[in-house]
């Protein structure tokens, strides 16, 4: 797929298992079909080392405790699970492979998977699911997140989603109903401004860039497009300035907090926990921690998928994790035989209740999809038809290490720029960054 222009937005639940099968085969790595034959493996003697992050799932131990004897039964091979650290992973992955000493399997962030891949070190697994049946039955924004150079290199495990939460108590006090446009947005929040001057009406925080995307993407902007090998941000074309306009626009209008400048998605939480806000960009993780933070939110709140412009959803980052298998592993009909008892099925389902993520495969959302649960459907909506993933590059990372879209808000925000001209400096670093350049 080298030379095609690549925009980084997932497709509409319509188009989802479409753009997913013609994917996954026009892009296939055109690997050994008997490695990713759907037969019983055979295992016996063998150990399938892995590696898993540690604190998104508290039952991580005895939930692979259950893995581990599931696949042995299976195939006779010993699992052997090492748990790492978020904080101290990327290390630990960069100097494993430069030694080497990769494991098997592991999980990789949807941000790393596209670099590791580059670094050579990842095993295409195009073919694996292709033979399994696959390509239909994944989450589109997960797929695009694994999709490097046209092959596909991590498995969609689990993911979460932003989407509009909302204090129901103050929109009831307000009169108002969720918004489905952003002049309806803007309508609520300046009702809910008159109505608790003291409130914050939305928050619009400095410092999160996943915050901002949605109104990048929900004004038919780009974050970055790649044109062969060359990478180009689209942060200052006019869709993308528009929404990025509406957004800032808010605080301009004293809708949010001056405090909220330099806020983090945590101080989002922390601020929407003790009532203080009336509507914000929030992950699909969060209602069990604001109920945590203060019990008397039970209740008190709900969901709606971020607006686009005139209706519709505004695509949302989809944060979560892809399993990988190592170009290292041994054997890797036994590598991909754990990557699918995890990915899909029982296994898949019962990680996402146990960690609070959704699976990703969409087979598994369709319960979920049904509920009338105001913290549960509205995420699912927004996972399954307006899931996207930031650009595929290997240096994504150094944008976000840079900060560029934070320092971008940070500086519309206090003022300190306008948008056109926040907008272009951004735009002009992270071309670079993704480009490679120092």
């Amino acid at each position: 797929m080298r030379g095609q222009l690549g925009r980084f937005r997932t497709a509409t639940a319509a188009g989802a298992a479409a753009l997913v099968a013609l994917g996954l085969t026009a892009c296939s790595s055109g690997g050994d079909s008997d490695a990713a034959a759907t037969g019983p493996v055979d295992g016996e003697g063998k150990t399938l080392d892995v590696w898993i992050m540690q604190g998104t799932n508290p039952s991580s131990e005895a939930f692979f405790d259950e893995v581990g004897a599931a696949f042995e039964e299976e195939t006779g091979a010993t699992l052997n699970v090492e748990f790492l650290q978020w904080a101290d992973a990327h290390d630990r992955f960069v100097t494993s492979i430069a030694g080497g000493t990769t494991p098997d399997v592991a999980e990789t962030g949807t941000t790393w998977t596209p670099e590791f891949a580059d670094a050579g070190a990842l095993e295409p697994l195009d073919e694996y699911v292709a033979a399994n049946d696959l390509e239909g039955d994944l989450v589109q924004g997960l797929v695009d997140a694994g999709t490097y150079d046209g092959s596909l290199y991590g498995m969609p495990w689990y993911a979460g989603v932003r989407s509009l939460v909302y204090n129901t108590e103050l929109f009831e006090g307000a009169g108002i109903e969720p918004p489905t446009t952003w002049d309806e947005l803007k309508a609520a929040a300046e009702a809910l401004k008159a109505k608790y001057p003291d409130k914050i009406a939305v928050a619009v925080p400095g410092d999160a860039e996943f915050t901002v995307y949605p109104w990048v993407w929900g004004a038919g902007g780009e974050v970055a497009t790649q044109e062969g090998d060359t990478w180009t941000s689209e942060l200052d074309s006019a869709e993308s300035q528009q929404g990025i306009s509406f957004w800032t626009g808010l605080a301009a209008e004293g809708l949010s907090s001056t405090g909220a400048t330099t806020w983090k998605e945590t101080d989002v939480l922390d601020a929407f926990a003790q009532g203080d806000v009336g509507m914000a960009v929030m992950g699909s993780w969060t209602p069990n921690a604001v109920v945590e933070a203060n019990p008397d939110m039970e209740g008190k709140f709900a969901a709606v998928p971020i607006p686009g412009k005139d209706g519709g959803i505004a695509p949302s980052v989809l944060g979560g994790s892809h399993l990988s298998m190592f170009s290292t592993a041994d054997d890797k009909a036994l590598a991909f035989a754990f990557i699918k008892m995890m990915t899909t099925g029982e296994f898949a389902q019962k990680w996402g209740e146990e960690a609070g993520y959704f699976p990703g495969q969409t087979s598994l959302l369709e319960e979920t999809m049904a509920s009338d649960d105001p913290l549960v459907a509205p995420f699912v909506q927004q996972f399954v038809e307006g899931g996207a993933s930031v650009p595929a590059s290997p240096n994504f990372g150094a944008v976000q290490a840079k900060k560029t879209t934070g320092t971008m808000m940070q500086s519309i925000l206090s003022g300190q720029s306008d948008v056109a001209t926040a907008t272009k400096a951004a735009a002009e670093e992270m071309t670079s960054l993704l480009n490679g350049d120092s």
